[in-house]
């Protein structure tokens, strides 16, 4: 557990806080402020939020959800980000590439939530029942880290673990109808283009072998204690059922879930 609880803490926020504020990077903290577990970075991340007035927060990003972006990441367990609502932007926006740090683009199943789910443990029934809206999402991400994910997960977790920003779709329709279906969302299959040019494709049991065990392992985690749990109206995203298109410059983007509809966004020069 940290030491001097959260005067540490919003210690180590404002000197990540600083960095970006400085040129975009972040580089490891001081030993005596650095993070050394995710119950300590979490805490960190929660006084990130307060500082920058996400408080409480729009939703949160769950990273790592399929084996395959663990293997890329050389971690073993999912990893949740706040999410700011400035961040948060409707399909068909477009900004300058040159605003992002080393920006790649992810294919996310996303939910809203209907009704608050307490920190903790939840039946699945439950999970399923707080949630009013499903969509396709983009997600920003940045490797905005000095050695990259040298840096070490507690790093990355309490930097919001390469979030940056969220592009939305329009909610599918008839989700509430097909809840206890659930296993639907499993079957969704999803594509990245870039360009118009498939990058990769996967499914939603690529997300812990369902989109809803994300929002399930959400609840139960250490993120959900530190930001006091979920509450209705924040958004989730579940994680790229791909790995991230890291981008060289403009391009045109698009995620397409063959049950969920499309998301695009355009990096522009």
């Amino acid at each position: 557990m940290m030491q001097g609880g959260d005067g540490r803490a919003e210690a180590a926020a404002g000197a990540i806080a600083a960095q970006r504020a400085a040129d975009g990077w972040v580089c490891p903290l001081d030993p005596a402020l650095a993070p050394r577990d995710a119950g300590e970075a979490y805490r960190i991340q929660a006084a990130l939020a307060r500082r920058a007035g996400c408080w409480p927060p729009a939703g949160f990003k769950v990273g790592a959800t399929a084996a395959t972006m663990q293997l890329h990441l050389g971690i073993r367990t999912p990893a949740a980000g706040y999410l700011d609502p400035a961040s948060l932007h409707p399909s068909g926006c477009e900004s300058a590439f040159g605003r992002w740090r080393n920006p790649g683009v992810e294919a996310e199943i996303a939910l809203r939530l209907g009704a608050d789910l307490p920190a903790g443990e939840h039946p699945q029934d439950r999970i399923a029942e707080a949630v009013a809206e499903v969509f396709p999402a983009i997600e920003i991400v940045e490797n905005r880290y000095e050695g990259g994910v040298a840096i070490g997960t507690p790093m990355l977790i309490a930097d919001r673990f390469f979030h940056a920003a969220a592009v939305l779709g329009r909610p599918a329709p008839g989700w509430p109808a097909s809840r206890l279906a659930g296993r639907d969302l499993a079957l969704a299959r999803g594509r990245l283009l870039i360009d118009g040019v498939v990058f990769a494709e996967g499914t939603g049991a690529d997300l812990l072998g369902h989109p809803l065990a994300v929002l399930r392992w959400l609840a139960a985690s250490p993120a959900a204690v530190a930001f006091g749990g979920l509450r209705a109206g924040q958004v989730v995203l579940c994680g790229s059922v791909t790995v991230p298109a890291w981008l060289s410059g403009p391009a045109e983007v698009e995620v397409a879930f063959d049950s969920l509809g499309s998301v695009t966004t355009r990096f522009v020069p």
